[in-house]
Formats: C-alpha cells, structure tokens, sequence
C-alpha cells in the first residue's frame, strides 16, 4: 500500500457547530453567515491518525494535572525531527516554550524593542504580524519581497530594532534559499538588529525546495526561532508552540517572563502529546497529506490558468495557501487591466461582493495582507471543496470583469 493510500483526505469532515473559527465564525469577518470558506490557515483534515492515537491514549490516563515541556521525550522529539526533517542538528538547550507563535513574538518583541522603536517586515504581511507589532506601539516597516536594497535601508535605520522574519513566507508561500538567509543575517548583524525568524510553516515545503532552520543561519547575532508543529498537522486548537533562541541570558529572559509575568509555567500536556507524537511517528500523514494538498494547488493553477491564461498562476513552493495575483486582469484598487495603476480596473471590494453575494464562498482578501489585486484561497481542504471553490472564483472574476 502507498503512503498516501494509507490515508484519507477525499472524505469532507462537517465542522460546522464545532465552535470553527473558519467554518462558524465566518459572518465575524465576511459579514454573511454560511458561505463556504477558504479563509483561515487551518486545514479541514483530522490531524494524523498517529496524533489522535496518542491523544487518546494520554485521555485514557485521566489524570490532565500540571505539566512541564522541560523533559526528554519533548526535547528528543523535536532533536529528531530536525535531524530527520532538515538534517539538522539543534541544541535543545537553547529550547523554549509558549502558548503560541504569535505570544513568543509579543514577548520577544517586549525584550527587544521599546515603544516607537522600527520593526522591520516583507510585504506583503501576514497580519498577525502587524497587530503584534503595532499593537505594542512599535512602528512597522515594511520592504517589498526579496528587495535586499530595501530591506538594508530599513535595517540600517538607527531605530530598527527587529527584523520579524516569515520562513516560509506567508501568504506567498516563498521558500527562502540559504543565500538568501544568510544575505539576511549578514544585514541583520550588520546593522545590529534583532532577528525573529516564524517558522512555523517550514514542516509543508513542497518537493523540488528546502527549508533551512534560521538555527543553521544565526550565528552570534541576537535572534529567535518561533514555530508548532501545529500548522502542518492541523491542530492549533491544542495551543502550544516552540523555538530557540541563540543568546543564553535572552532566553532565560524569555522564559521568566513565560513563567512569571504571563502565568504560564505550565503548557498544555495535549499540545505536548501531540508534538511528541507527530514528530516520532507522523512523517508519512504529513507527506501523505503535502501531496494532496499539491495536487489541489494544481488544479488551481490548471482551471484559473485555462480561464485566465495571462494569469500563468503557479502553485506557492510552501504551505496550502494559494496567493492569486489578479492585477492582470484589472482586479485592484485604480488597477489597470496590465496590472500597472492605470484607470479601468475593478476594485477589491467589488469582487467581495460577488464573490459573498453571488458566490456564496469566502476568500481571503489581498488587502488584508497589505496586497490589493490579490487573494489567498486555503487549499488545505478535500479535492471536492477545492473545485467549487476555484469554480466560483472564476465564475466571480470573469463576472466582474
């Protein structure tokens, strides 16, 4: 039997009434109850068959008391994962741990910057990012993907604290190479700024890329690593995140704050089973289920292409989330039908319009991200989903245009 027969990602899983941020609360965002949404970066998989075994398992003990993540079947579970993953070897010694990615940011964030202080970010943005930094009152700056001019200008600014860096980038899906990375450190150490490196979309780089760990990348400089496991094997719900950090006295910091100033001395045992666990024994679900996912991209790329084929749309080299340029067929605030800022175009409101009113599905504003003219479609759903999706984006578009 083939890896990917083992497992089943065809059969739809009804997740309405299950309190499902992208499923139940997508009137929250959309204004609408009940469309069919692409929205959220969580998949509508059940998490690996592995995980859930193991979850179960720790249930059945039924005592759910004060944990710790400072024990060895943690540790050595993600020192394998690296190893065997990204072929390499981490100090689990410079391990720390929180409630989520985007909580480590804020603390990272507190100990490194002050309030006014620059903090650095590709656009377009993932906007967690933006909230954290600017809603700590520090100033975010942004530099257009892979401008290395750019980004050292802002670098270079004598209150650029951090550089918050997205590896893989999202909502691009763009797999950085170790050049680049290292391009980025040498700037980074350069300038004396801070890096920040969220990685937790590293573990569902499609065939043909690499990931390389900023552990690889850091050196002597003053950075961090924030990632889950969570993202690629789909259960956010379970809270927990990870990463390292390269000086030993911040990360003492870190975790003093961790367990003192923000209360959590003890993480969540069900995030930890499940790390634990799908870290040992889920590679092949994972694989299984990257391989799904790129046969959902494909077909995408196949039906936006064929109806639109100025699009030549390519499939993101990382994550589920497909990021659709429109510009070029005139979709975007004062975007011309080139994609330039000439007259003619549709807005991005407009298309919303059609595609909630008419539609009847959510997706993804560009605009969110910083980005007008493009959308992010979640593909990390069954193949069925995934054409009726795509099926009302080209009926929504090619009505708009």
């Amino acid at each position: 039997m083939s890896t990917s027969a083992r497992y089943d990602f065809d059969t739809v899983i009804d997740r309405r009434g299950t309190w499902c941020v992208q499923w139940d609360g997508v009137a929250d965002r959309f204004g609408v109850d009940g469309l069919l949404p692409f929205t959220i970066s969580d998949m509508d998989f059940a998490t690996a068959p592995e995980v859930l075994t193991a979850l179960r398992a720790r249930l059945d003990h039924g005592v759910l008391g004060y944990t710790t993540w400072q024990q060895d079947d943690f540790r050595s579970a993600v020192a394998h994962w690296y190893a065997t993953r990204y072929g390499t070897e981490v100090d689990t010694g410079r391990l720390v741990y929180g409630p989520s990615v985007l909580s480590q940011l804020s603390q990272l964030l507190q100990m490194w910057t002050a309030e006014g202080d620059g903090v650095v970010v590709h656009t377009p943005t993932y906007d967690g990012f933006r909230k954290a930094v600017t809603g700590l009152g520090r100033e975010l700056r942004g530099v257009p993907l892979g401008d290395t001019e750019a980004l050292e200008r802002e670098l270079a600014r004598a209150d650029a604290k951090v550089f918050v860096l997205c590896s893989p980038h999202n909502p691009t899906g763009r797999v950085w190479t170790e050049d680049e990375l290292r391009e980025m450190g040498t700037l980074a150490r350069r300038h004396g700024v801070a890096v920040i490196s969220d990685e937790i979309h590293a573990d569902f780089v499609h065939d043909g890329y690499r990931h390389v760990p900023w552990t690889r990348i850091g050196g002597d400089g003053r950075w961090a690593v924030i990632t889950s496991g969570s993202k690629a094997f789909n259960f956010p719900a379970l809270t927990g995140s990870y990463g390292f950090i390269g000086d030993p006295a911040d990360r003492a910091e870190l975790l003093r704050r961790m367990e003192t100033a923000e209360g959590l001395a003890s993480p969540a045992v069900l995030s930890l089973t499940a790390h634990i666990a799908a870290y040992r024994d889920g590679a092949a679900w994972l694989d299984a289920a990257r391989s799904y996912v790129a046969g959902n991209l494909a077909l995408i790329a196949e039906r936006l292409n064929g109806a639109f084929p100025e699009l030549a749309w390519q499939p993101p080299q990382a994550g589920y989330l497909a990021w659709i340029d429109l510009r070029p067929l005139g979709v975007g605030a004062g975007a011309g039908t080139d994609g330039g800022d000439g007259g003619g175009g549709v807005d991005d409101e407009a298309l919303q319009r059609v595609l909630i009113e008419r539609e009847k599905v959510a997706i993804m504003p560009g605009a969110v991200y910083g980005a007008p003219g493009f959308l992010r479609l979640n593909a990390g759903c069954p193949r069925s989903k995934v054409v009726a999706g795509v099926e009302a984006l080209v009926r929504g578009v090619g009505g708009v245009r």
